[in-house]
């Protein structure tokens, strides 16, 4: 399973593009020349961005669990399946697409926020909006994983 470690900071130019970070492509190396797949979060007001690889198998599961003869599912697996297939330039940017980029209010400062293996792209201030919420981590750590001390 990929794993990706990491957070930077990103500046969208008037095209929709942003250099890729070296430090996460490094992490990449194996799976970057097959693409990435982008689509808007249904969670929150950001972008997933899935490795190929990760997206596929994504897909895979949300194959086997809805049925694709009911209305209901349907909709979620339209909803969940359409993203935007985007591969990095010779200059090693990434093009967000114009609809994904408006739906989620992207603006010119980005940050790309590594979830095990995906990566969350935000735009900056959204971000610090709910990272700096007053959610006890600690607390829910605890109740949701248990492995957790308050010190």
């Amino acid at each position: 399973m990929l794993k990706i470690i990491g957070k930077d900071y990103c500046t969208v130019d008037s095209n929709g593009r942003f250099k890729f970070p070296s430090s996460l492509k490094k992490q990449l190396i194996s799976v970057i020349d097959n693409g990435f797949v982008i689509r808007e979060s249904i969670y929150g007001n950001y972008l997933e961005l899935y490795p190929m690889d990760v997206w596929e198998d994504e897909i895979e599961k949300i194959r086997k669990k809805l049925n694709p003869y009911n209305p209901k599912d349907i909709i979620l697996i339209r909803k969940l399946s359409e993203g935007n297939k985007v591969e990095l330039d010779n200059n090693d940017r990434l093009l967000i697409p114009g609809d994904q980029k408006k739906a989620k209010s992207i603006n010119k400062d980005i940050i790309l926020v590594s979830r095990i293996n995906i990566f969350e792209i935000w735009d900056v201030e959204k971000y610090n909006e709910v990272n700096n919420s007053t959610m006890d981590y600690v607390a829910y750590a605890n109740e949701r994983i248990g492995q957790f001390e308050n010190e």
